[in-house]
């Protein structure tokens, strides 16, 4: 009666140490990639937030900057060019005086002509003062407009590596779906598996006990029979194992 448990136990043990490998493992891949991923998302998205928080913040500031100094430049070359419009047709109506009055040629209509550009070289020269500082606010203006474009094109970079990141983030997610689905699988097979040691449990304690009441009654038959059984002749009883049923011979000793 002692041999089919001695057969049974270490078939028993191996299948419940397999188990509880294969769940141990599995528990800790799951754990493992979760935690990589988790990690890996929250950087990435961190990183992406942060960098499009600072550059979109640059990138208004620096628009509100140029939008106010571009304005504040156009009054005032309105205003230059509306005192030098006033000016040149003053010029114009002077230069006008003084051709009449030249016609007339008379002396003291050309000296009361004259009287009004007797500061003529000072005005040429504060137009001249004002034509160059035209020029170079034109410049700076020109300079202005080269670094916006310069700023609109690192926008469109920074866009395209925006893509990029959400992209990356998106195949994150998809090797996370992918990754619960072989989980889930996982799962399935260890259940399935943990179903089969059972029945394969039940089946062996089952064959246990079939074993055992085959071998209390050839005992019982053996003490009650008076019918003498051959020496050669052995019963054989099938024992519970891992592998097929091996028959075990009982030997009957004649009276």
């Amino acid at each position: 009666q002692t041999l089919p448990k001695d057969i049974k136990r270490p078939r028993k043990l191996e299948i419940r140490c397999r188990v509880e490998d294969i769940t141990a493992t599995h528990e800790a891949s799951v754990l493992e990639v979760e935690n990589s991923h988790t990690i890996a998302i929250a950087v990435l998205q961190d990183e992406h937030d942060s960098k499009v928080q600072e550059l979109m913040s640059a990138h208004e500031l620096e628009k509100k900057e140029l939008e106010e100094n571009f304005e504040k430049l156009r009054l005032s070359l309105q205003d230059q060019v509306d005192t030098l419009t006033f000016q040149n047709q003053s010029l114009r109506d002077k230069a006008k005086r003084f051709e009449e009055a030249l016609k007339k040629n008379t002396e003291e209509q050309l000296e009361v002509a004259l009287a009004p550009y007797q500061h003529l070289e000072e005005d040429m020269n504060s137009l001249k003062q004002v034509l160059e500082m035209k020029n170079q606010l034109i410049h700076q203006q020109e300079k202005r407009i080269m670094e916006l474009e310069r700023l609109a094109e690192i926008n469109l970079i920074l866009e395209e590596k925006i893509q990029v990141l959400q992209q990356q983030n998106e195949d994150f997610r998809v090797r996370i779906d992918q990754n619960t689905v072989v989980t889930r699988q996982l799962s399935e097979e260890n259940a399935n598996l943990q179903e089969h040691v059972e029945k394969e449990t039940e089946e062996k304690k089952r064959l246990s006990r079939t074993n055992e009441e085959l071998l209390w009654k050839l005992q019982a038959g053996d003490a009650m029979s008076h019918v003498k059984l051959s020496p050669t002749s052995p019963t054989p009883i099938y024992c519970c194992s891992s592998g097929p049923p091996t028959p075990v011979k009982v030997s009957t000793v004649p009276r």
